[in-house]
């Protein structure tokens, strides 16, 4: 009986043990996220605001947009560094590119802001015109293209260079386009990108090739094609773009569009995903890599310190990596291509130094030749320095357009 008792734990033991080899076989150890290549820093700000300083911001949508939660993020960010009361932070959710945009600017006037912040390319002419008409206060506007024509001293554009962003997101994207290659779930032919678009405004070119350029500085042969979806936020019309990629044998997705309607058709689909704004991580971990996003929270104590200071606010401001205006989630490291990380850093540090520049015009060509421009000079596109919104809408080799209604 002993021997028997003996020999029954020896088998239970064993079992045991070979469950454990096949635990540790089975399913592989998740890694999770890396820590940010390109973090949002800490505010750095000793200004003393005024306690009747009051701010107004504008947004297109709420937080349920992707685009907006980062804006919003930041302001509450800048809010909490300098002290403001939720008295002397006013933000305006779900104004239209219309006249309800003069009409949420009005508002904040006779509220008491001393400055007021809009967030969207359409709502540009509407804060114009309330600049013109409410010249005592100070109206700042992203993405905008038309403030050193306005003849206005207290309208403002800003932007960041995202294109940097978009290239070291790209350089995840081509790592993993090559990883597939290597493990013959691809050939380098079929490594094609799919990429989701609101509209063909310069700033979504600008972004898509920044975008395409950072992969293909690692990955050779790759392409991509573009879905425009005539819409910053449209849930539906980004999920069915996704799809539509998908269906051209596009292996990975990014987009410029604000929803979570392509990173959702990537986690169905099981294909990798890239997205924008922030990390899509807790929604779809087994496809998100990274995302790049605009970090505002500088801009925001940037224009308080003028206005405090009493000193001008540039009418055309664009914040890069040394600003910490250009930020990086972490990579998931369970979906991005081992070196993805390394890859980044080693990125980073060129385009600090300027031995990198995303538009090298040696880097692309349009119908096979070198690209004549005026912005080109030195041996590449200068991007956000002209004006502080993205000028490059140079269609590229290697790039096709499927729709262009937008």
């Amino acid at each position: 009986m002993f021997k028997k008792i003996l020999s029954l734990a020896l088998v239970v033991m064993m079992l045991i043990g070979c469950m454990s080899v096949l635990a540790s076989c089975g399913e592989p150890e998740l890694k999770g996220m890396s820590e940010s290549p390109l973090p949002i820093p800490a505010v750095d700000s000793d200004v003393e605001v005024p306690d009747d300083f009051k701010i107004g911001f504008i947004c297109l949508h709420d937080e349920s947009s992707t685009y907006d939660l980062n804006f919003i993020n930041a302001v509450l960010r800048y809010q909490e560094a300098l002290g403001l009361e939720d008295s002397q932070v006013i933000i305006k959710r779900n104004i239209p590119e219309t006249e309800k945009c003069y009409e949420a600017a009005e508002e904040l006037v006779t509220q008491g802001c001393d400055i007021i912040f809009a967030n969207s390319f359409g709502h540009e002419p509407y804060i114009a015109q309330a600049a013109e008409a409410f010249p005592e206060v100070e109206f700042c506007h992203a993405t905008g293209v038309t403030a050193a024509s306005a003849d206005l001293d207290n309208f403002h554009n800003a932007f960041a260079s995202i294109f940097e962003g978009r290239f070291l997101a790209g350089i995840a994207a081509g790592m993993k386009l090559n990883e597939m290659i290597e493990a013959g779930e691809i050939t380098a032919a079929e490594a094609k990108i799919g990429y989701v678009g609101a509209y063909t405004y310069a700033e979504v070119i600008s972004g898509y090739t920044s975008f395409y350029l950072g992969a293909k500085s690692v990955c050779p042969t790759v392409t991509m094609d573009v879905q425009f979806t005539g819409s910053w936020y449209d849930v539906t019309a980004e999920k069915n773009a996704a799809e539509a990629l998908l269906a051209r044998n596009c292996v990975l997705i990014s987009q410029h569009a604000d929803s979570m309607g392509a990173p959702g058709a990537c986690e169905a689909a099981g294909v990798p995903n890239v997205s924008y704004n922030g990390s899509t991580y807790e929604a779809c971990p087994e496809t998100f890599i990274v995302s790049s996003a605009i970090n505002w929270t500088p801009y925001y104590v940037y224009i308080t310190e003028c206005l405090v200071n009493g000193t001008p606010i540039a009418t055309n401001w664009c914040g890069g990596i040394e600003e910490g205006s250009v930020i990086l989630t972490g990579i998931n490291l369970d979906v991005a291509a081992e070196g993805t990380v390394e890859a980044i850093n080693e990125a980073i540090t060129k385009l600090k130094n300027g031995t990198l520049k995303v538009f090298d015009a040696d880097t692309f060509t349009v119908e096979g030749k070198t690209v004549v421009h005026d912005l080109i000079s030195d041996g590449y596109f200068h991007e956000s320095e002209t004006i502080s919104a993205p000028s490059f809408d140079i269609r590229i080799d290697g790039i096709t357009l499927i729709n262009e209604l937008y």
